[in-house]
């Protein structure tokens, strides 16, 4: 058995590799520099204990600090990756509880309503007569508050136009209805007599016809029957089962709706002041 403080290697190699562990543990000592360690290493120096027997007893410190370490770690890793799933709960009916589902689980729409289709073919068609109603007023009227009037209806209504008929192309829908006997013919023209508050041809006729003050209390008056008829379709939407659940019908309908009656107060305001500003 060697004595305390001998070397177990031949002496030629001792300094060497005191020198190599000294090394060592100056580079150690500086990565963990904590006054306890660096005490305990100063205690082994003064007891002469081996460089192999202080990197040994250094060692199981470092074992024994790290191990807390990586046990607090994997729970904090493991709930990291269970942040980082997605969690997929279902409201539960009044007085259920939700249900947590797979996060697999992916949202699906409502089946469509062939009543939308027929709203959003029917509603393109009900636009058109106010667009080609606002296109006579350049023509036919100087009162600037119709003609501000108009090209708003006008430019409102051309652009949910656009986006009615994307809304029927994109799941594959005719913009118009055809008839079984004639597959693909618009049948605007016989259907629009038909539409809730649209102008009847006679009344379009009159419209053309007039110019000035006599074609400002017709707009008015047809365009107040017109937006009515908007609303009556739009409730007729909501009143039928399963429809209007779409997301973009939903707000496109209820957006006209809001809009059209706050274009119907207006007009109604600007036909009382007409009799005011004729008896003047």
């Amino acid at each position: 058995m060697p004595e305390r403080g001998t070397s177990l290697l031949p002496g030629n190699n001792l300094e060497n590799v005191n020198i190599q562990w000294q090394a060592f543990f100056r580079i150690q000592m500086k990565i963990f520099s904590c006054a306890p360690k660096w005490r305990l290493y100063r205690s082994c120096r003064k007891r002469k204990l081996h460089p192999a027997q202080i990197f040994t007893v250094l060692y199981g410190m470092l074992l024994a600090a790290s191990t807390p370490a990586a046990s607090f770690c994997s729970p904090a890793r493991a709930q990291q990756s269970d942040a980082a799933k997605p969690v997929v709960v279902q409201p539960g009916a009044p007085g259920k509880p939700s249900r947590t589902l797979p996060p697999s689980t992916r949202a699906t729409l409502p089946p469509r309503s062939q009543a939308d289709v027929e709203f959003m073919q029917d509603m393109i068609m009900h636009h058109s007569q106010a667009v080609e109603m606002t296109a006579l007023i350049s023509s036919h009227t100087e009162n600037k508050d119709l003609r501000s009037l108009g090209a708003r209806i006008s430019s409102s209504q051309s652009d949910e136009i656009k986006f009615m008929k994307r809304w029927l192309a994109a799941r594959g829908e005719l913009v118009s209805k055809a008839t079984p006997e004639m597959p693909g013919m618009d049948m605007s023209r016989e259907k629009m007599a038909l539409m809730a508050g649209m102008l009847t041809p006679e009344q379009m006729a009159a419209l053309r016809k007039a110019k000035g003050a006599e074609f400002d209390g017709l707009f008015l008056t047809g365009m107040i029957q017109h937006h009515n008829g908007a609303l009556t379709m739009v409730k007729d939407l909501f009143d039928t089962a399963g429809a209007g659940q779409d997301a973009d019908l939903f707000n496109f309908a209820t957006d006209a709706d809001n809009t059209q009656r706050a274009e119907i107060q207006i007009m109604q305001t600007m036909l009382e002041k007409k009799p005011l500003e004729e008896k003047r």
